[in-house]
Formats: C-alpha cells, structure tokens, sequence
C-alpha cells in the first residue's frame, strides 16, 4: 500500500516499489551482502538476483500504519550473520528516513543463503 505524506499544499505518494529500490540498494550497499534471493514457491530454489530485479527479493508492507520491510539475502560466508543483519537494518533504516522521510517500524532480515566467492 503506498504511503502518502501530507504537505501543506498537498500531499505526496510513494509507492512501495520505490521503498523497495531504497531497501534493496541500502541492503547492497552493506559488508558481507552478495545479493538479493527470491525463493521458488514450486521448487523451493533459491536464486541471487541480478540488480536489474533484486526488488523481488523484498517485501513492503503496512499493518496499522506501520511500515514493514522484510528482505531475503544472500551473505558471504565467513561474515557474522548478526553482523551483517543489524548493519542492513540501520542502513535501510537511514536511507528510507533520509530519502523519504518516513520511519520504518520493523525489518526483517531473512539469510535464503551462503555464498563462497
């Protein structure tokens, strides 16, 4: 559901692909992320996105008006997965609130995967 912010001379509305390209990019911005995963429902396959795409490996949702960001990554082996996990948080975080404006209430951060490369 897109969020809308309401100015004074009118209002401004951000849809959630675009808080997902925020997300997706600030993930890929973090030490120890070598992608986004989307998940084959059929196959139960794991796939690293390509940037072109990598959006479909995040998930923007409200729930009573709180926004929720959920991304399935894939992290390099050898890194620390809480490390990894709360640097991506705080960046996304940072990013939407310095892009947007908006607060993000809640991240998840879902490791689909390790890579060795």
């Amino acid at each position: 559901m897109p969020k809308t912010i309401n100015k004074q001379n009118g209002s401004i509305i951000i849809e959630d692909q675009i808080l997902a390209t925020i997300a997706g990019i600030s993930a890929m911005e973090s030490y120890g992320i070598v992608g986004m995963a989307s998940k084959s429902t059929t196959e139960d396959i794991i796939q690293l996105l390509k940037m072109d795409n990598f959006t479909k490996g995040i998930e923007v949702s409200t729930q009573d008006e709180d926004l929720l960001i959920r991304l399935h990554v894939i992290i390099e082996y050898g890194v620390r997965i809480s490390t990894v996990g709360q640097n991506v948080i705080d960046q996304v975080k940072f990013n939407i609130k310095s892009l947007t404006g908006l607060d993000v209430d809640k991240i998840e951060v879902l490791v689909e995967d390790i890579r060795m490369d």
